[in-house]
């Protein structure tokens, strides 16, 4: 692919810096006139204080744990019931996205697997979504730049997406200051997510020369923030790196694409219960050892990439590519352990779902855009690796 030849999306406003939260009426006040206001955990507190201080008319909606089909429906139902015109996600990847799949719904006919990829129909989204504004609280998924929604099926044991430019946020509002009551387990997971989105989109096939620089910026700011975010949850340099990587990652994902990590993660989340953000963490090592292994004495562009990606993550100067693309798979494993990720099999994997999940994983969008083709048989050893 030809790296300067491309097209490029992104939120058209993007408001970032400690303590923007407090420009949310000012932001909201001319997107509509009745918010439908997404929210996790006790994220929403401080955006409804300001919304009833500005008198914005609202309805709150808690969305607890990652959106499913049905978690979906029935916060489309009450949006429609309560006449919202615009929508505020705030909280992590699940509200945001959740609140992003109601936005693009309120405009398009028909339901939720009407327009999902993979298990649903797969329909176009042809109109735009309701105004609406993301508010990330965690620093991981990205999903307040990106212009797809990850919305899981039980029924189907799989996670897909929701995907159109018209689901972009008319606003992307990061304030690094709301990450500071998140957990550290959380912190981890999040991060971990959104270096690997760096990761992935920084050595992807279809990276680009737009997307290039900005994925190696959120490597760097993801290595200088999270661990001290993790140690040290009040740490606003930390917070700061953090909330910008996610960014970073969310835009240079929706760009360039991911990879392998991504393709493994949707099948494996929908079928353990661990956070999505622990399961790109865990994989990582091992599918940058796996890439690496099969790109060896092929003139791969990405193997470039992977030594520049080794040098960031192991703060080594490396003189030969070779020693630095060899540190990747290393240097990302002791970052997982520093993190303290646990194995797969404490969320429910086991070895008998491996075919379903390399089945499933193969369907993935994410699966065209890594660096290789990897076997059958690859992805079943990197599976026996996390477990």
């Amino acid at each position: 692919m030809n790296p300067f030849d491309f097209e490029f999306t992104t939120p058209p406003k993007i408001v970032f810096g400690w303590g923007k939260i407090t420009k949310l009426a000012e932001l909201a006040t001319p997107l509509g006139k009745s918010a439908f206001v997404v929210y996790n955990g006790k994220s929403a507190d401080r955006a409804v204080e300001i919304l009833k201080s500005a008198n914005i008319r609202h309805t709150v909606h808690r969305q607890r744990g990652e959106p499913t089909v049905t978690d979906v429906e029935a916060a489309l139902q009450t949006a429609k019931q309560d006449q919202c015109d615009m929508v505020i996600a705030i909280g992590g990847g699940s509200a945001i996205d959740c609140g992003k799949a109601v936005a693009g719904l309120l405009t398009n006919d028909g339901a939720v697997l009407d327009y999902l990829e993979v298990i649903g129909n797969g329909r176009k989204i042809t109109k735009p979504a309701v105004p609406w504004i993301a508010i990330p609280t965690t620093a991981g998924t990205g999903s307040e730049a990106t212009r797809n929604a990850v919305i899981g099926s039980p029924e189907h044991k799989y996670k897909a997406s929701l995907r159109s430019e018209h689901l972009l946020a008319k606003v992307a509002l990061i304030d690094p200051q709301l990450g500071v009551a998140v957990p550290p387990n959380v912190t981890a997971a999040s991060g971990m997510d959104a270096l690997v989105q760096c990761i992935e989109s920084f050595t992807s096939n279809a990276a680009n020369g737009f997307t290039l620089p900005r994925s190696m910026q959120g490597i760097v700011s993801a290595m200088h923030g999270l661990i001290p975010a993790f140690e040290r949850p009040s740490d606003q340099i930390a917070r700061t790196h953090m909330a910008l990587a996610s960014l970073v990652s969310g835009i240079s994902l929706n760009n360039a694409g991911l990879g392998t990590v991504h393709g493994l993660a949707a099948p494996l989340g929908a079928n353990t219960t661990a956070p999505h953000g622990l399961i790109c963490g865990v994989l990582l090592p091992h599918v940058l050892r796996a890439n690496i292994d099969a790109m060896k004495g092929a003139d791969n562009p990405a193997l470039r990439f992977y030594a520049q990606t080794g040098r960031i993550i192991s703060r080594t100067s490396h003189s030969d590519d070779e020693s630095a693309i060899e540190s990747c798979p290393v240097s990302a494993a002791e970052l997982a352990q520093k993190l303290q990720l646990p194995s797969l099999s404490q969320f429910g994997l086991t070895e008998s779902m491996f075919p379903k999940i390399i089945e499933m994983a193969k369907k993935s969008s994410s699966m065209r855009y890594n660096p290789v083709v990897l076997a059958d048989e690859t992805l079943a050893n990197i599976l026996h690796a996390v477990l």
